[in-house]
């Protein structure tokens, strides 16, 4: 046990001296994170664009571009080409595009530096835009509208649905890939005009990190400074309509379980002192991945429901495939959300009801002394894996230039979590949660019956195949009724052939 230990404690030793030991540091229009044994180069060139810049009727357009960049000929070499010619360096590029941010990304080993550089920047420099890899990206576009996420994951069709349904009628409001509708109606011209505008000098911030050198840096600003002049007009933070009361949209699918998400818009950024204490508040109520969090152990460990639970005070995509944070998906907008990955038909409603209970207990009373001290505990160890690659080091020094926060986010985050106290923390979540309004997307098979369940606010008992404890019996009897009003206007039932059209 005691070498187990040692090891445990070297490990997460080296892990933090990466994470922190070796700063970023910003100069001119690059973030850089030098490190000095690492034998690899990593490039993140962030273009300030996302798909809040789609025009109307183009939705997707921007992820659409990005990939014809990144999967797509250069005026140089076909795609086949690039692809032979970076598959012995075993090393690749590709694109990250979220609402605010593009990035184009990549990584090498030093010694095939100089085979992969001029592939990586042709990318952005001189793409070919050809009309086969336009068709090719918009057929594989329009199969993830219309079949992977309608059909294949119901988790990411809810989380898409719910942040559709919160950001309506805002630059946020339609998910990165676009609209069946609008995606066919993207035309090379289309495409070429969206990367005059926006992937300019004066519109990108470079990105590099690892075992490079000066003249590495020096050569990346130079060529990068080719790209032609130009500033896009910025886009307006998006001003949400207010949220008042309950609002739920179930998408009616023959899924063989039901998927819930639920959220709500928050007025609070990273970087901020509330942002860690509400991550704290939020790490004790539904840390992403920990199975010690609270609302795993309701709903999860306690009654065996489902496999996870889960809440979130920033955009988290692709939360399945995740166990921890991404980067570069950054927003001037979040909201709080909770996960409830799916549970029994049967027990739908019920799960609703006990995430919603839950979460009002957190409002009304936030944690308690030794919540908030089992949470300093985990979060202090647990923020070492966040970074523990140069790349993803590189990505929140990234992220950190977005918010304009100086020095580290990891660092001052891993230092709050020290210095806070129970008191700013319970304050933070008063500020920052409320409960009552929240928007809820439910993917269900039978909608109609769940739709009248919502509207009659109807009991919603649940039996298992086990015996329970009289305890855990003792509190479904309290979740089974505890109301969730819904008036019959504020509940939609969507098919799923209709979403995303």
């Amino acid at each position: 046990m005691k070498t187990y230990s040692l090891i445990a404690a070297l490990v997460c030793a080296a892990i933090f001296s990466m994470t922190i030991g070796e700063a970023s540091v910003k100069t001119g229009n690059a973030v850089v994170v030098p490190v000095k044994n690492d034998p690899t180069v990593c490039f993140r060139i962030w273009f300030k664009v996302g798909s809040q810049n789609d025009p109307a009727g183009k939705e997707g357009l921007a992820s659409i571009t990005a990939a014809m960049l990144t999967h797509g000929s250069t005026l140089k070499n076909s795609y086949e080409q690039i692809l032979e010619k970076l598959y012995p360096l075993a090393a690749a590029y590709d694109a990250t595009v979220s609402a605010e941010m593009t990035v184009i990304y990549g990584r090498v080993h030093k010694d095939n530096l100089g085979e992969y550089y001029p592939l990586f920047l042709d990318a952005m420099m001189a793409p070919a835009f050809s009309q086969q890899d336009l068709d090719r990206i918009k057929s594989q576009t329009l199969n993830y509208l219309e079949n992977t996420l309608r059909y294949s994951s119901d988790e990411e069709l809810g989380k898409a649905v719910l942040y559709n349904a919160i950001f309506a009628g805002t630059p946020y409001g339609h998910i990165t890939s676009g609209l069946v509708s609008s995606v066919k109606s993207i035309t090379l011209e289309d495409v070429r005009s969206f990367y005059k505008i926006y992937f300019t000098k004066e519109n990108l911030v470079i990105g590099l990190g690892g075992g490079y050198n000066a003249a590495l840096l020096s050569r990346l600003e130079k060529d990068m400074g080719k790209l032609p002049a130009g500033k896009p007009r910025p886009v307006d933070p998006p001003a949400p309509a207010p949220i008042r009361g309950f609002r739920a949209t179930i998408v009616e699918k023959d899924a063989p379980a039901t998927a819930i998400s639920m959220g709500v818009p928050i007025d609070i950024l990273r970087g901020s002192k509330d942002w860690y204490a509400l991550a704290i508040a939020n790490s004790w109520f539904g840390e992403h991945r920990n199975s010690s969090s609270h609302l795993y152990q309701v709903i999860r460990e306690a009654r065996g429901l489902n496999y996870g639970d889960y809440s979130y005070i920033e955009n988290f995509p692709e939360a399945g495939r995740r166990t921890v944070p991404p980067q570069n998906v950054c927003r001037r907008k979040q909201i709080f959300e909770i996960w409830i990955r799916p549970v029994p038909p049967e027990a739908g409603h019920f799960a609703l009801r006990a995430a919603l209970r839950e979460y009002n207990h957190l409002v009304e009373n936030g944690l308690t002394k030794e919540q908030f001290s089992l949470t300093q505990k985990f979060l202090k160890k647990y923020l070492l894996n966040y970074a523990p690659t140069t790349m993803a080091r590189l990505g929140y020094a990234i992220d950190d230039s977005f918010y304009g926060i100086p020095g580290s986010h990891l660092a001052q985050f891993r230092s709050m979590v020290g210095t806070l106290t129970l008191a700013d923390v319970n304050r933070a979540v008063k500020k920052h949660l409320h409960y009552g309004a929240m928007e809820i997307v439910v993917v269900a098979k039978d909608a109609k019956g769940l739709h009248d369940e919502l509207v009659n606010d109807l009991p919603s008992p649940i039996t298992y195949r086990t015996k329970k404890p009289e305890a855990v019996q003792s509190e479904d009897r309290e979740i089974a009724v505890f109301p969730v009003k819904l008036a019959p206007e504020d509940v939609t039932v969507v098919p799923v052939t209709e979403i995303f059209r």
